[in-house]
Formats: structure tokens, C-alpha cells, sequence
């Protein structure tokens, strides 16, 4: 589809000339991306075929690609066809020398074209099984005939465009192939963070410091290194400026000021958060951040079932540990079978007269350390990181409840995907060192709460890998905690001040966010 624009950009650039900066305008014309929102297109990743192309990969809006001389951006995304894109959440691009174009997704693993975007084969969840869905930041890199694919659970590596595969990972967990014909346990983690090719082979970082792979006569090797050197991401030159994609678009890598700079009203003060007594489940060594894509209440942007719990993204066999002390209550299989542990916690919350008992969930591990009748301190090894039951990586779901009933029931049930007092982990895990906790309610002009509603403007550099986007307040599944009755929440956002805004019933309503180290920052929107 041809995305048709009567508004263009003119770049402007800064040239250096006889030791003095002066104004000039690059011979460059740039259309503006499609943006019926108003809220800006987030770009995730910038990148140039050989023939001069650009195309751009975006957070739900799959790629768009500009030829060169084009007035307007060609629109790709993922349709019910099986040779459209898998998924409209893109963050890697790369080309081959004969023409090829590679894509990388947030969650709904790759694909190639061999006809410039027109036709695409893919790789998902049928041809991967469950893990591999991930594909890193800018995670797909070609040299010569091979090309290597880099994701949460390790790396896919072909040299004949995907008709064969050899997959390299750690020796943590149990060996996964996907559709790879051989799996190779190099790597120190499989959790990859970044990947880049040099002229001795291929530079990897992981969670636990960075390798070298190489390709040797008798196969794949893999060699220390104590600094590995990683092209700039996510940016290109037009003209004679420097690029990159952002939150609002793509925009010169000088400008570095928010996306959203309304005049806004002032929100209140943060103030000391109420419940935050539970640690990470998850170790700092690991990957202690929360999937930033999929938080509690959303749908991804209407991708998905409403989500009631939080992700740990991390590879299988990590250790999963109790966020608080209390008993077992529950160790077994759960819905669709996922190795599942259930707490239940000492400490109680009472609100309107009702007393509500914690109990926090751990579910699609890959083994149990527990069982029923346990009792475990804060920080003791429950499970171990998997990929059971309906899941698509390994990675730990972490649920909360806070309910009025000691009912097992009504906390874990096989046949129930929505726990019936599920509430926000985000408003009782104690930030991360540097954050806060920005939280509140979006009301419309009777005073309704308005489910779904994206909140746009937080920004947050971690986890990379599942990059943030927006907020979503909750629909009817997600529940609110018992002392606050939020509508949104969101953790570990960097100390700062933001100016955030949402969209309700046709109308833009802003808010200014001071958050500080530790703290909450409440904030209501109302027209």
C-alpha cells in the first residue's frame, strides 16, 4: 500500500566551513511518515539498501520504505496473507548482496524478501517452536553469504538464505534448535544483546560480557574478547546529517528534546510509594528488567489478550526467586500446562474494611525447586526460567493478587486465563536504583475510567530489547491496587521530568511528571 502525503519535511544541515558553523539546506527532502494519531511514528530502527533505499522499521506499524527520488513512503505491513510481514513491531533490518531484504521482529521472530518487500518469507512460531520470537535491536547482520539472526534464546545462523540453519547457544539450559538442522552450546548466555560483524568474525554481547564467533575448518568457534565494537544503531546519514529513528519519528540526532513539549498542567509531587516490598524475582545479574511491551493490563496495542502479569525475559534454567517470604501454595502445572509456583505472603492490605492477602504467581518455568506446604524466605530459588505452557520465550510471568479470600482457586486455575484479583506488580517491586513509578487514572468528562488508553510521552531506555512505546490504562480484566485504584502504572522510569499525554474521546490532555528516585508520581487525566 502507497502511503499518500501532501506534508514534507525539508532537512536542514550544519556544514563546517573554513572553521565556522553556517546554515545551509541539504539537497535532501524527506516526506513526513504517516501519523493519523498525531502522537508521532516510533521508529525502532533506520537502515539503507545498496541501492540507496530507506527503509524504517516502527513500533505497530510494520516498515516503511522510501526509494530514492520517492515523494512518499511506501507503507509494509502484516496482513492475513502468508507473504506479508509476521508482525507489525520491527526492529531489525539488513540486506544481502543479491538483493535481499531481512527483518527482525519484537515478539513473531523474521523474515526474507527476495523482490524488495513485495513477497516475504517467514519465520514464527510454526517453523521455531516456542522460543526464538525475539529479535534483538538491529539484531539480523549479513556478510558475504551468511547471515545471523540474534534473539533472546541465542543465535540462527544460515548461509543459504534460511534453507538451513545452525543454531548457537549456551549449555544452561536444554538444547534448543528451532529450525536449525544443528545446535552448538558456545555462547557464556544465550540472551544476546547485541551482535556486529568485524573482519576477524562476528562480535556477540550477552548477559554475562562479550564473545567473538568465529568460522573455522572445523566449524564454529567462539573466543574471549574484553571490548566488542558495535556500529552506531538505529541511525543513518541523509544529506549531510546524521539521522535516527526515535519515539516521534525520525528525526536529525541532534535534536535531542522530548517528543511531546506542550504547556502542560503540573502533576502532584512524588511522594513515597505505599507497597513496594517485594525484591526482583529475577537476580540484577540476570535480566532484572520488566518486557516493556507487554506490561499489565495492556494488549500491546490491541495485539493481544489483556495482560495480567508482568515478563521477565530470560534465558531457560535462570534462577527464579521469591519476591517475598511466605508458604507455598501451590506447585505444579498450570493454564496450558505451565510448571507454575503460588506464595502465599504474610503481610496483608486493608481498604474499605476489607483485608486483602498478597500472593505473587510464577509461572512457564522450566523445573520447580518447592512444593506445597514450603515455607521460603525473600531472594530463596523457587524455579528455574522456561518456556511451559503458552508461551513464545523463555521468560518468567510474574502475576500478583491481592485477594479477600484464601481460595488456591481463585489465585491459579487451569482453566481460567484471568485471575479474578490479579493486581499491577509494578506498584509493589521496588524500583530500580535512579527510577520511579509513574501512576495514575484517565477519566473522561463524566468521571468514567477510560480503558486502553495509551499514555504517550515516559521515556525509558531498557530493556532495549522490548522497547517502550507507550502505557496502556487497563481494560475490564486488570484491577486496580487496593490503596490506589490506578488506572496505569509503570515502573523503573529514569529519575526526570515529562511532559505525557493521552487522547480522550477526540481530545489531547497533557500532564507535566516529576519523577524522583524511588517515588511515585500521580497523575489524572480528565478533559
Amino acid at each position: 500500500m502507497l502511503v499518500r502525503l501532501r506534508a514534507f519535511v525539508v532537512i536542514t544541515a550544519l556544514s563546517l566551513m573554513t572553521g565556522r558553523l553556517s546554515a545551509q539546506t541539504a539537497a535532501v527532502t524527506v516526506p513526513a511518515l504517516p501519523d493519523s494519531a498525531g502522537w508521532g511514528v516510533h521508529v525502532l530502527t533506520v537502515a539503507r539498501d545498496p541501492g540507496g533505499t530507506l527503509w524504517l522499521g516502527t513500533y505497530g506499524r510494520g516498515i516503511y520504505r522510501l526509494p530514492p527520488g520517492a515523494p512518499d513512503w511506501e507503507s509494509i505491513r502484516h496482513d492475513t496473507t502468508a507473504s506479508s510481514i509476521s508482525w507489525d513491531f520491527v526492529q531489525a533490518i539488513a540486506f544481502g548482496t543479491l538483493g535481499q531484504v531481512w527483518y527482525g521482529t519484537v515478539g513473531n521472530g523474521w523474515g526474507l524478501s527476495r523482490d524488495g518487500g513485495r513477497t516475504w518469507r517467514n519465520w514464527t512460531f510454526d517453523q521455531l517452536g516456542p522460543e526464538w520470537q525475539y529479535v534483538m535491536p538491529d539484531g539480523i547482520v549479513v556478510r558475504g553469504d551468511t547471515t545471523v539472526v540474534a534473539t533472546a534464546d541465542g543465535l540462527q545462523i544460515t548461509t543459504d538464505d534460511g534453507e538451513h540453519w545452525t543454531a548457537v547457544g549456551d549449555t544452561a539450559g536444554p538444547p534448543a534448535r528451532g529450525p536449525a538442522d544443528t545446535a552448538l552450546p558456545l555462547l557464556a548466555n544465550e540472551y544476546i544483546r547485541r551482535v556486529a560483524a568485524d573482519r576477524r568474525g562476528w562480535n556477540v554481547t550477552t548477559l554475562r560480557g562479550s564473545q567473538r564467533l568465529r568460522h573455522t575448518e572445523g566449524g564454529w568457534r567462539t573466543e574471549p574478547i574484553s571490548v566488542a565494537a558495535f556500529p552506531q544503531a538505529n541511525a543513518v546519514l541523509i544529506g549531510r546529517q546524521q539521522y535516527r529513528g526515535t519515539r516521534c519519528g525520525l528525526r536529525a540526532a541532534a535534536d535531542t528534546l522530548p517528543c511531546l513539549r506542550h504547556n502542560a498542567p503540573v502533576a502532584g509531587s512524588p511522594k513515597a510509594p505505599r507497597t513496594v516490598w517485594l525484591r526482583r524475582p529475577i537476580a540484577r545479574a540476570d535480566n532484572a528488567f520488566i518486557d516493556q511491551t507487554y506490561r499489565y493490563g495492556s494488549t500491546m496495542g490491541g495485539s493481544f489478550q489483556q495482560h495480567q502479569g508482568v515478563e521477565f525475559n530470560n534465558p531457560d534454567g535462570t534462577p527464579v526467586m521469591a519476591a517475598l517470604g511466605g508458604r507455598v501454595v501451590y506447585a505444579g502445572p498450570a493454564e496450558a500446562g505451565a510448571k507454575t509456583v503460588a506464595i502465599r505472603h504474610d503481610t496483608t492490605v486493608t481498604s474499605s474494611d476489607t483485608t486483602f492477602r498478597l500472593f505473587s504467581i510464577y509461572y512457564h518455568n522450566s523445573s520447580l525447586a518447592v512444593k506445597v506446604g514450603d515455607r521460603v524466605k525473600k531472594g530463596s530459588v523457587i524455579a528455574r526460567v522456561g518456556n511451559t505452557g503458552r508461551a513464545t520465550n523463555d521468560h518468567l510471568h510474574f502475576e500478583l493478587s491481592a485477594s479477600p479470600t484464601d481460595s488456591i482457586g481463585a489465585i491459579v486455575d487451569s482453566l481460567q486465563r484471568f485471575p479474578r484479583y490479579t493486581v499491577n506488580p509494578e506498584l509493589w517491586l521496588e524500583p530500580l536504583p535512579g527510577t520511579g513509578i509513574v501512576a495514575g487514572q484517565v477519566l473522561d468528562a463524566a468521571g468514567a475510567a477510560v480503558p486502553q488508553a495509551r499514555i504517550y510521552g515516559l521515556a525509558k531506555r531498557e530493556p532495549s530489547e522490548t522497547p517502550f512505546s507507550f502505557a496502556e490504562t487497563y481494560g475490564d480484566k486488570g484491577h486496580g491496587h487496593p490503596l490506589y485504584r490506578e488506572h496505569f502504572a509503570v515502573t523503573d522510569v529514569p529519575v526526570g521530568t515529562y511532559t505525557v499525554g493521552v487522547d480522550i474521546a477526540g481530545e489531547k490532555v497533557y500532564r507535566r511528571v516529576t519523577v524522583e528516585a524511588g517515588k511515585l508520581s500521580w497523575v489524572i487525566f480528565k478533559p
